[in-house]
C-alpha cells in the first residue's frame, strides 16, 4: 500500500513502534486481539487497528503539500478536511479558510472566490452541484481533490448498478458530508434514497410491498429521496451502498433484511435474486471494517472502562463508542486536554450530544485496566499524548521503552 508523507506533528515514535511490531508479526491482519501494555499500576489494552486510514492520510498529505507549494495563493477547504479538531485547527492557523460547515451551511460567500484561488475538496468528497459551482467560478474541483478512493468506489458501484436499472438505497446519515456527496452522484444516474438505520429500512418495506401510499412516503423520507422518486415503481429493483464510516454490521444487516423481504414479496429464489436485488457487498470500507473488528476484539477483554479518542462529529469514531458502550463504561474524548486532573474527565455524550464532566472516574489506589482506541481521523501523536497523560495519573509506572520490549 502507498506510503504517505504525514507531517511530523501527527506522527508518534511510540505508537508507530507498536503498530510496526503488530504489523511485522501479523502481515495478513488475521489477529485482531488488542495489544496489552502493562505499565504496572495501569494496564492499557489498545486496539489492533486504529488511527489514520488510507483516505485520511491521502487527504492530509495533499492539504499540507498544497500549502507548501502555493504559499502566495489563497487556499480554501470546502469544509472540514477530516473530522478531527486538532487537524482542522492547524489548517486554520496556517491560513486555510473553510467555505462551509459540516452541515453544508456557508461560512464564506461564494462571491469572494475567484479563479486564482485554490479550493481543496475534503476526504468526504462533494456534490455534483458544488463541483459545478466551482467550475462556474473558474476553479477546477479536481485539481486539489482529496476524496477518499473508497468513497469514490461507492459512487462507481452505485453508478454501475444504476445503469442496470436498479434504484440505489444509501445507508448513511442524511446530513453527513459523505452521504450528501454520495446521494448527489447516485441520483444523477438512478433513483436514490437514504436510509439512516434499520428502523427506516423497516419503514421502507411498507412501500416495497405497496402497503402504504405515496404521500406517507414523502413525509417519512422527507429530504432523503431524489427528485421524481416514485415509491410505487422505483423500489422493484434495488441495491444497497453505504456511507463508508457506518457500522459495517449494520449496513450488512440492512442489506440482508431488504433482500430477504423483497425476495419474499416477489416470491423468487436466491438464484433469481438479481431480478430485484443487486449484490453490493464490496462497498464496505476496509479501514472501517478493520477498526470495528478490532473494537469487537477489544470488548471481549476485561477492562474497568474504555477511552475512545476522536472528533465529536466523527461518524466512524462514534460507532466505536457505540460498540464499547455495550461492554464498558466508555469515555469519548477529543484529545488529551480532556483530562482536567487526576479525578475529573471531560467527555462527550453521544446520546445527549453534550460534553459532560465525570468526577472520580478512576478507582483510587487500585490497579486499573483501560481499553483504548481512536477513530480513523485521529493522529498517532494524539493517541500518544492521551496514553502518556494516563500514565501521569499513576505512581511508579513502568517506562514506555521497557513496556515495548514486552509486547
Amino acid at each position: 500500500m502507498k506510503k504517505f508523507n504525514i507531517p511530523p506533528i501527527y506522527q508518534s515514535n511510540f505508537i508507530g513502534k507498536i503498530k510496526e511490531i503488530r504489523r511485522t508479526r501479523d502481515k495478513l491482519k488475521k489477529d485482531f486481539s488488542p495489544t496489552i501494555l502493562n505499565f504496572g499500576p495501569v494496564v492499557i489494552k489498545i486496539a489492533r487497528h486504529f488511527g489514520f486510514c488510507y483516505g485520511v492520510e491521502n487527504a492530509v498529505e495533499i492539504a499540507y503539500k498544497t500549502l507548501e507549494m502555493h504559499p502566495d495563493r489563497r487556499i480554501f477547504l470546502l469544509s472540514e478536511m477530516i473530522h478531527n479538531p486538532d487537524v482542522n485547527k492547524d489548517l486554520l492557523d496556517k491560513g486555510v479558510k473553510f467555505i462551509m460547515d459540516t452541515k453544508g451551511n456557508n461560512l464564506i460567500d461564494w462571491k469572494i472566490l475567484n479563479s486564482d484561488d485554490i479550493v481543496i475538496v475534503p476526504a468526504f468528497g462533494t456534490t455534483i452541484e458544488i463541483q459545478k459551482k466551482l467550475e462556474s467560478i473558474g476553479i477546477s474541483p479536481y485539481s486539489f481533490d482529496t476524496t477518499c478512493p473508497f468513497v469514490e468506489k461507492v459512487w462507481n458501484r452505485a453508478a454501475q448498478i444504476g445503469e442496470r436499472g436498479y434504484s440505489i438505497i444509501i445507508h448513511g446519515k442524511p446530513s453527513h458530508e459523505e452521504t450528501r456527496a454520495t446521494f448527489s452522484h447516485s441520483q444523477s444516474g438512478a433513483p436514490s434514497l437514504v436510509v439512516n438505520d434499520m428502523s427506516e429500512a423497516k419503514k421502507l418495506i411498507k412501500y416495497i410491498k405497496k402497503e402504504a401510499d405515496e404521500s406517507q412516503f414523502r413525509e417519512e423520507f422527507k429530504n432523503q429521496y431524489s427528485s421524481n422518486f416514485n415509491p410505487l415503481t422505483d423500489l422493484q429493483k434495488i441495491g444497497v451502498v453505504n456511507q463508508t464510516t457506518m457500522l459495517a454490521s449494520e449496513t450488512q444487516a440492512i442489506s440482508d433484511y431488504l433482500k430477504e423481504e423483497i425476495l419474499k414479496f416477489y416470491n423468487v429464489s436466491e438464484d433469481q435474486a438479481a431480478l430485484h436485488f443487486a449484490n453490493t457487498r464490496d462497498t464496505l470500507c476496509y479501514a472501517t471494517n478493520d477498526n470495528q473488528d478490532s473494537t469487537f476484539a477489544l470488548i471481549k477483554e476485561k477492562a474497568d472502562f474504555a477511552i475512545i479518542v476522536g472528533g465529536y462529529n466523527s461518524s466512524n469514531t462514534t460507532h466505536l463508542v457505540e460498540l464499547c458502550e455495550e461492554k464498558f463504561k466508555t469515555y469519548f474524548i477529543k484529545n488529551a486536554s480532556c483530562f482536567i486532573n487526576e479525578s475529573d474527565l471531560s467527555h462527550f455524550n453521544i446520546h445527549t450530544k453534550r460534553e459532560e464532566i465525570t468526577k472520580n472516574y478512576l478507582k483510587s489506589n487500585q490497579e486499573t485496566t483501560i481499553a483504548l482506541t481512536c477513530g480513523a481521523s485521529c493522529p498517532d501523536s494524539e493517541m500518544e499524548k492521551v496514553l502518556m497523560k494516563i500514565l501521569t495519573l499513576f505512581d511508579n509506572t513502568e517506562s514506555p521503552e521497557n513496556v515495548l520490549n514486552t509486547i
